[in-house]
């Protein structure tokens, strides 16, 4: 049996993960994060792999989003600050006929109110918020129920 590969794409500063706001972000780097998520795939023994992908350019991960729809059984995307303005991510994601799953680190409903709205949402088959880079696992989790 194939393995299934979900796409994981991080917007914009999220590279940064670590130094960045640790107060909001935690103190996990980007590279812990796939470390975690690989060990959880391996430890559940799921038959999946992931392919990350982070890039501070909007295009690039239209480009992104469009090649998981190609290639992809699921798409976990956290755009950072793209999704409170990015109307063509959304447009890629609408595209696509795979799950995804919107992750956001912090509870964007608890800061300020030009991060309350996504407009990635509308093409997300599920949003998590809140539960800081636990919610990339709790988006596998959604994303295996949905594939």
């Amino acid at each position: 049996m194939l393995k299934k590969q979900i796409y994981i794409i991080n917007g914009p500063n999220l590279n940064l993960l670590g130094d960045r706001e640790p107060d909001i972000y935690g103190t996990k780097t980007l590279a812990d994060l796939e470390t975690d998520l690989n060990q959880i795939i391996i430890e559940n023994e799921l038959n999946i792999s992931l392919l990350f992908v982070q890039s501070n350019s909007e295009g690039e991960i239209v480009d992104q989003v469009q090649k998981a729809g190609k290639e992809a059984a699921g798409l976990i995307i956290n755009a950072g600050g793209l999704s409170h303005t990015s109307i063509s991510i959304l447009d890629a994601m609408l595209s696509i006929n795979i799950p995804k799953i919107e992750v956001h680190i912090s509870n964007l409903f608890s800061r300020e109110e030009f991060r309350q709205y996504s407009y990635l949402s509308k093409g997300a088959d599920g949003f998590i918020c809140g539960f800081g880079i636990n919610g990339y696992a709790l988006a596998i989790q959604g994303l295996l129920k949905l594939i």
